[in-house]
Formats: structure tokens, C-alpha cells, sequence
């Protein structure tokens, strides 16, 4: 083989593996969760590359995936104060993901960042603008204000979507849990009490009815009492009820009520031979009853 053959032998295999080196500078392979983002000498192309396998010009072009799965990034703690002046610190999740590719690498500078500092400054305003209440019971109507107000400028200049924002803790200061502790025991105390009070005056309205029917028939109340004995003498003890009946107690009130003896009165004196002279008042004489006993029950 001559020089000139060895040359040229050598120059096609170097054309070769400049072409292969090319050719696989060229090819790009982009993931399903990943879009690809092409610069032609540093203008952006119109639309993306989708999954799959893809050429650009080597040298010329310059392509950029991006992600597009739902990123989870954490809120560092914010200290604040609520409407209701009580400091808390509170701190939350988003949940945002790319949804277009070209805004969010042309229009911001490291969007994960930005998110990040927008929604530290949105906590901030939520919480100065929320009770201590609404912190602590109503998360769902705090989440949606957040999320929205996050949203606003991220989707439309930035290309990224905030899929939703939680809030994860609310942490009080150690005086503000003892009140809370307090007035929580303050408010079982007093459902106790009206639950006892509600209870007593259920128990007197039908003490009222059963009296009301048992005063309807006399006999009523002797089997009460009967049945009263009968529970009393069921236990193990040393007591003697003795039945009394009430009527008898009404008759001898009835009787020790009546007077005695009525007053009698002295007869008309005749007036006296001086005409001058009044008449005396006339004496009357009356008689005390006797001291009646009173009846020890």
C-alpha cells in the first residue's frame, strides 16, 4: 500500500469518527417527566421536544430539560402576629410543578427559589391577616388563600402552577397554651353544670307529674308509702318505719284550730238617780280557754 492509499485510508477513518461523534452529540433522548427546552446560538426555539429521542445541530443548538413532575418544597417556620395580637410561628408545604417549560427558564432565574420566597411572603400576610381560630380550626380556608394567593404570580409570568399549599403546624407560645388550657377546662366545667341543672329540672317536672297524678287518688299514695316501706325494709338494718296515716294529722290540726270557749258578756247595768252623771262602760267578762297540747309528729 502506497503512502498516498495509507492517507487517505486514514483520513476516512478519522471522518468516521468525527461523523459518530456527530451524530451522537445530536441525539438527544428526553425522559417522559422532562420536556426539552432548545437555544439556537442563545434564541429559544419555538415549542418543546417531547419524550423520546430527538436531534438538534450539534455546535449551533443547546437543549435544556426541564421536570415536570409536582415538586414538594418545604416553608421554613414564620414568625407573626394574628388579627387578635397572639404571636405565633407557623409553617407549611407547596406543592408546584412546571407548567410551561420556556417561561420558567427564560423568565425567572431559578424558580424553585423564587417559589420559595413568595410563598414566605405570602404566610407572612395570611397569618397577620387570620385569628388565632382560623389558624387552629379553619386550615381548609387558609390552604385555598394561600394557594391562590401564590398562584397569582408564579402561573402566568413564571409558567409554574401551584398545585396546593398546607399548612403543617402552628406553634403558640407556652403562656397562650396555658390560657387555652384553662379555658377549655373552664367551658367542660360549665357544660357539667348545665347538663346537671337540665337534668335536675327534668327530674323536678316529672316529680311534679307524678305528684300531680297520685293527688288524683288517695290510694295512690298509701302504695307509695307501702311500697316505700317494703324498699326500706329490704335492707339490712335495725329501723322501725311506723305508716301513720295522714288524714288523721289533718283532723286533729282542724280540731286544735277551733276556739275553745266563746266570751260571754255581763248584763246592762241601770242608770243611777243623778241625771248629771255618765253612764259606766259596762264590764264585760270574758273567759280564757285553756292551753291546748300541741301534737308532736
Amino acid at each position: 500500500m502506497t503512502a498516498l492509499q495509507t492517507t487517505i485510508l486514514v483520513a476516512i477513518i478519522t471522518l468516521a469518527i468525527v461523523g459518530v461523534l456527530v451524530a451522537a452529540s445530536a441525539i438527544r433522548i428526553v425522559q417522559q417527566y422532562e420536556r426539552g427546552v432548545v437555544f439556537r446560538f442563545g434564541r429559544v426555539r419555538e415549542g418543546t421536544r417531547g419524550p423520546g429521542i430527538t436531534m438538534i445541530i450539534p455546535i449551533v443548538d443547546r437543549m435544556v430539560k426541564v421536570n415536570m413532575q409536582i415538586t414538594t418544597m418545604s416553608v421554613p417556620g414564620q414568625d407573626g402576629i394574628t388579627r387578635d395580637n397572639v404571636s405565633v410561628r407557623v409553617d407549611a408545604v407547596v406543592y408546584f410543578r412546571v407548567d410551561n417549560p420556556i417561561k420558567a427558564l427564560v423568565n425567572v432565574n431559578n424558580y424553585g427559589y423564587a417559589v420559595s420566597q413568595v410563598a414566605q411572603t405570602s404566610l407572612r400576610a395570611v397569618i397577620g391577616r387570620a385569628d388565632l381560630d382560623e389558624l387552629l380550626s379553619n386550615r381548609d380556608k387558609l390552604n385555598a388563600e394561600l394557594t391562590a394567593i401564590i398562584d397569582a404570580p408564579t402561573e402566568g409570568p413564571w409558567g409554574i402552577k401551584i398545585e396546593r399549599v398546607e399548612v403543617k403546624d402552628v406553634s403558640l407560645p407556652e403562656s397562650m397554651k396555658r390560657s387555652m388550657s384553662r379555658q377549655a377546662e373552664a367551658e367542660r366545667e360549665r357544660r357539667a353544670r348545665v347538663i346537671a341543672a337540665d337534668g335536675e329540672y327534668q327530674a323536678a317536672t316529672k316529680l311534679a307529674q307524678a305528684a300531680a297524678t297520685m293527688s288524683a287518688d288517695p290510694a295512690a299514695l298509701q302504695l307509695r308509702l307501702l311500697q316505700t316501706i317494703v324498699q326500706v325494709a329490704a335492707e339490712k338494718n335495725s329501723t322501725l318505719v311506723m305508716p301513720f296515716p295522714v288524714e288523721l294529722l289533718r283532723f286533729l290540726d282542724h280540731a286544735t284550730a277551733t276556739p275553745a270557749s266563746a266570751p260571754v258578756a255581763a248584763a246592762p247595768v241601770p242608770p243611777t238617780a243623778a241625771p248629771t252623771q255618765a253612764a259606766q262602760p259596762a264590764a264585760v267578762a270574758t273567759t280564757r280557754p285553756e292551753p291546748v297540747p300541741a301534737l308532736v309528729r
